[in-house]
């Protein structure tokens, strides 16, 4: 099997994979960073969302051998210590219930309020429109979104 050398929150690792092993296993399986769940598998539900090259992106759906070469954020990598706005939010809002998709969750909504700090609730709906919560969740999901973005736009000024 090809070694790969992939950058992970800030760190470069080298993986033992076959060239079409989602990146979502090697995260999980070789390198045992766990927060990165598995969903769907193809791609629908958003649990394995994680950030590449700052985007959004399923992980479930990317081959580790077009990984290299790329920065890839899992929601370990958010932040050291839990301190960005998303995790800040979504502890205030009290989000999870289950927990299970709250990691694609924050990880799709980080990527997103880096680009839109004042959004709306149609913005946000929009965004957060392919992850799926099976608690139903989505209010306060949205609700803690709208509080980062808050957050994010205090801490620039």
């Amino acid at each position: 099997m090809p070694v790969y050398k992939l950058k992970v929150n800030g760190q470069t690792l080298s993986v033992d994979a076959d060239d079409n092993t989602p990146v979502l296993w090697v995260l999980r399986d070789h390198f045992d960073l766990v927060g990165t769940k598995f969903g769907c598998g193809i791609g629908q539900c958003g649990a394995c969302t994680i950030h590449v090259d700052g985007v959004a992106t399923r992980s479930c759906l990317l081959p580790v051998s077009a990984a290299t070469d790329m920065e890839i954020t899992t929601i370990e990598g958010l932040s050291k210590n839990a301190s960005h706005p998303i995790q800040l939010a979504w502890k205030e809002v009290d989000v999870p219930q289950c927990g299970y998709c709250q990691a694609g969750q924050m990880m799709t909504a980080a990527a997103f309020i880096k680009n839109n700090t004042t959004p709306n609730t149609s913005e946000i709906r929009d965004a957060m429109s392919g992850n799926i919560c099976r608690c139903a969740a989505y209010n306060r999901i949205e609700k803690a979104v709208e509080l980062a973005a808050n957050k994010l736009n205090q801490s620039k000024t």
